[in-house]
């Protein structure tokens, strides 16, 4: 079950304590408990848009879509991917930053439970994605927040991942325990080109992120993972433009060419590149 433990309070950084059905910190600040067991720590005075993060349309999107399997082959090769070094822990303390619906990090936990605890925490900007991913799931906590500031305790988290997300690696450094690992897992040059082709008349040049480097961290393992699927119903087609940010980039025009499609053939095009925090002993 949830427990909602080491968390801290989003205006003070302060410690919040679990009293039934609400957390507290020192100053009074009080955060009460969702009916489905999720917790908004996300203030007003921090949101930058009165409902934050993706729609609850594109939430229902990316569920039913990720539900029919498509994306599998992601979770596989993130869960063979795993370092050694995490491998070897009884226990893992997993932080999923931007975790959406909650779809990667379930399947996740669902496949190394067999040889692992998994103390796991789901952060979200979108209050519909953590309400969505709280009702299938008890047994992680599920919390509202920005990665600008993770409302948790430092080098709480054996391993951060940020999966199709914006991170923040200053926090995910913070809440890292010394030798953790993050995950960052991206779109390469190829993803999703044949859909891009008829949505844009012209696919903007591929540009690597962080190519410099990450301070505080150091590349150990980068992935490059390539798959082919299809999509043989409008509806799928419909729900994975809805999920994506191509929904509010592209033009008219392309997006009424991809919605009257039935069937299209996909390239999935990731990378998966593991990264430990900087520190003494830091190759594995």
């Amino acid at each position: 079950m949830s427990a909602l433990e080491q968390l801290c309070c989003p205006l003070d950084q302060l410690p919040l304590t679990r009293h039934e059905r609400s957390l507290t910190c020192a100053n009074g600040h009080a955060y009460d408990i969702a009916k489905t067991g999720y917790v908004n720590l996300l203030p007003v005075q921090k949101k930058h848009s009165k409902d934050p993060g993706d729609s609850k349309e594109m939430v229902s999107a990316r569920r039913d879509f990720l539900a029919n399997g498509y994306y599998d082959p992601i979770i596989n090769a993130i869960v063979t991917s795993v370092p050694e070094t995490l491998q070897q822990l009884d226990t893992i303390r997993l932080f999923d930053a931007g975790c959406g619906e909650g779809h990667y990090l379930r399947q996740i936990i669902e496949r190394l439970a067999a040889s692992h605890v998994i103390d796991a925490v789901g952060l979200d900007i979108s209050k519909w994605a953590i309400t969505d991913a709280s009702k299938r799931s008890k047994r992680i906590d599920w919390i509202v927040g920005s990665n600008a500031h993770v409302p948790v305790a430092e080098q709480r988290f054996d391993w951060v991942m940020c999966a199709f997300g914006f991170p923040v690696f200053s926090e995910f450094a913070r809440i890292l325990a010394n030798q953790g690992w993050l995950l960052l897992v991206e779109s390469g040059a190829d993803h999703l080109i044949e859909l891009r082709q008829i949505l844009y008349p012209e696919i903007k040049p591929y540009r690597v992120t962080h190519s410099e480097g990450i301070e505080g961290f150091v590349l150990q393992h980068e992935i490059d993972h390539r798959f082919s699927f299809s999509i043989t119903n409008a509806d799928d087609i419909g729900r994975l433009l809805a999920m994506t940010p191509h929904i509010h980039k592209a033009s008219y025009e392309g997006k009424q060419a991809a919605l009257a499609l039935q069937k299209i053939d996909l390239t999935a095009d990731i990378k998966l590149r593991w990264y430990q925090k900087q520190g003494k002993n830091n190759v594995e």
